[in-house]
């Protein structure tokens, strides 16, 4: 597949984190008005290199500390609508038409903003960038809550309280080990009686352990990362229960090749779990995780994935098809972007699927 072809292809990214894609140019304006002194560098260009070469460090706890520095300017209402435009026009740029981008709101209350107005404000920055984009992408938030903290609950609540207004569900991100998912257990029994979707960062640093725990005791309806659930599959390919669950229950995983490789949980793009779990036949997406810290774009991921097993556009529409099928969007948005932008896109390619969408012809989820 040619590289032009990767970024005409129609994409959609369910697992993006706003904090970790800023434009490193963004950062450094962002820094100086805001009087934040503690930039390892000022100079755009450097500051990139830094952020990639900070989160290659194989440990995910190393690789959370670079978002000190993109939180410290996201602190303002104006930064956080410019931040969410720019996101979106980056990702659209991308040839991205659809994402969902998740960040947490406890992080952005330094200045004196609410969680609301943080909210809001980043809700406001992904209009203006989907209609700077001249609707080529659509773009929904998904609220996070920190596993080390105790905001869960209440980060729940204004999930649902603003889901009319542009947020699709929650999540819950940060460190791993020693924080399981069960200790935000209110917040999902929360979202689960308000009918509001969520998904749940594990199986990344922590083992099938971390997976099960979010999908049995928690409901996650997504993984993020969960490639650790191939602890739970024999070298022959013999799926344990909780892999079989997995798998035959559709329960999407949000993989990030890049990401996964930069914290461990992956040695090498030849080696990833992606393509074993793919012939397996569990619902594997692929996604950006932090665009900036991690040095990467969706049309990146795609050409990794194309140089490491040899997948064209087929692949690729099938991945992106399976992404829309799992996003926390309504049926009938599901369908449209499918049969109207996807489709379309990926036949102009030369590709065309085998069988078609889950979505075309019967509900699902």
């Amino acid at each position: 597949m040619h590289l032009s072809d990767i970024l005409r292809a129609p994409k959609a990214v369910l697992h993006d984190h706003l904090d970790g894609g800023l434009r490193p140019a963004t950062i450094v304006e962002l820094a100086r008005e805001a009087g934040y002194t503690a930039l390892p560098t000022e100079e755009p260009d450097a500051l990139a290199l830094w952020f990639r070469d900070a989160a290659d460090s194989g440990s995910l706890e190393r690789y959370l500390e670079t978002f000190a520095h993109t939180c410290a300017v996201m602190q303002t209402r104006e930064a956080l609508e410019r931040i969410a435009a720019e996101c979106a026009e980056d990702l659209a740029a991308d040839g991205v038409v659809y994402a969902e981008v998740r960040y947490a709101p406890e992080q952005h209350l330094e200045r004196g903003l609410t969680l609301d107005e943080v909210i809001e404000a980043v809700n406001a920055g992904f209009r203006e960038g989907e209609r700077r984009s001249g609707g080529r992408i659509t773009v929904r938030a998904l609220l996070t809550g920190m596993r080390h903290t105790d905001r869960s609950l209440e980060i729940a609540e204004r999930a649902v309280a603003h889901r009319e207004h542009g947020v699709a569900g929650f999540d819950i991100a940060g460190g791993e080990i020693g924080n399981p998912p069960s200790r935000h257990l209110p917040a999902f029994q929360h979202l689960k009686r308000a009918n509001c979707h969520f998904t749940i960062h594990a199986g990344e640093a922590v083992g099938a352990e971390s997976v099960h725990e979010a999908v049995q005791v928690c409901g996650a309806e997504r993984i993020g990362h969960g490639v650790r659930i191939t602890d739970d599959i024999a070298e022959d390919g013999t799926l344990g229960h909780l892999a079989a669950y997995i798998r035959d229950n559709g329960i999407t995983l949000e993989i990030c090749p890049t990401s996964n490789l930069q914290t461990g949980a992956a040695k090498s793009y030849a080696t990833h779990p992606l393509d074993l779990l793919r012939r397996l036949g569990f619902r594997v997406t692929l996604n950006t995780d932090n665009r900036l810290v991690s040095g990467t774009t969706m049309s990146q991921e795609f050409r990794h994935m194309a140089e490491a097993f040899g997948y064209g556009p087929e692949v690729f529409e099938e991945l992106t098809v399976a992404a829309v099928e799992a996003a926390f969007l309504p049926l009938p948005e599901r369908r449209r972007i499918i049969d109207e932008v996807i489709r379309p896109g990926y036949a102009a390619l030369g590709s065309s699927a085998p069988g078609s969408s889950a979505l075309s012809s019967s509900t699902t989820r």
